[in-house]
């Protein structure tokens, strides 16, 4: 858990909706029937590009911004790590180090927008330009396409949100951030700022 952020709570009235759960669901058997990445990322994308492309499902306690960094909800861990969903919450002013994934990666913006600063691999960290998520949108990073990026929120007078999904249990994954001066590298594992998760299975249909 991150310095400074509370434990949340979550009511039973306010479990995440179906979309979530129907999501979670799809990505499952996406996961169990294996494949090439190339061919998981062609499936999960439209999966969740219709999961951002309606705003009304992410509780508010997996929405809520913090002042001191941006924050890292857990939505959903496959039970065998094969893939794990993410709210990450951007307040104005936030960003990420330069940093690597080591495994597949989708990120949906559902609210806001957010700039994501492409570079290749360390150390030579050669910027490859920038690209602007906007709501409804899905990127995509994995070592073999692009592993490489800094994320900022776009906008200066509100939050931006984006769900992400990784080939793995991100928060313990041993990744790497970079300077982007030097391409020094120093080992990471993010966790995730809450404590408790969305119980989807609650929802009616």
């Amino acid at each position: 858990m991150a310095q400074g952020q509370k434990l949340v709570a979550v009511r039973p009235d306010a479990c995440c909706p179906g979309r979530l759960r129907d999501f979670v669901v799809a990505a499952t058997r996406v996961v169990e029937r294996g494949g090439a990445e190339p061919d998981v990322l062609a499936v999960m994308t439209p999966l969740l590009a219709a999961l951002v492309g309606t705003d009304d499902w992410l509780p508010p306690e997996f929405a809520a911004p913090s002042p001191d960094r941006y924050c890292q909800y857990l939505l959903h861990c496959d039970p065998l790590e094969r893939f794990s969903v993410v709210s990450f919450v951007w307040a104005p002013g936030q960003h990420t180090p330069v940093h690597d994934h080591t495994v597949w990666g989708l990120i949906g913006q559902l609210r806001g927008a957010e700039r994501a600063e492409r570079f290749t691999p360390p150390p030579e960290l050669r910027p490859l330009g920038a690209d602007l998520l906007e709501p409804g949108m899905v990127g995509a990073v994995s070592p073999s396409i692009g592993d490489v990026h800094r994320v900022c929120n776009a906008l200066d007078d509100r939050a931006s949100i984006s769900i992400h999904v990784y080939g793995g249990n991100i928060g313990r994954i041993p990744r790497h951030t970079f300077d982007p001066l030097t391409g020094e590298a120093k080992r990471f594992v993010s966790g995730y700022v809450n404590a408790v998760l969305p119980n989807i299975w609650s929802a009616a249909p």
